[in-house]
């Protein structure tokens, strides 16, 4: 294989494992807000009621 081969076969690998390091950093810093939280628990709650009465239908 030509250098410039192994030269894009390098790039793509250390694209791949930069990707990686990028992700396993951010991991945990998507953090929801309390209110939030609270709309998201609140409407599936209001779904779960929405559901429950159509099922008595």
């Amino acid at each position: 294989m030509p250098w410039y081969g192994w030269l894009f076969m390098a790039l793509a690998f250390g694209s791949v494992i930069g990707s990686l390091l990028l992700l396993r950093d951010n991991a945990g810093s998507n953090r929801v807000s309390p209110e939030t939280l609270a709309k998201v628990k609140a409407r599936e709650a209001q779904l779960k009621a929405e559901e429950a009465e159509e099922e008595k239908r």
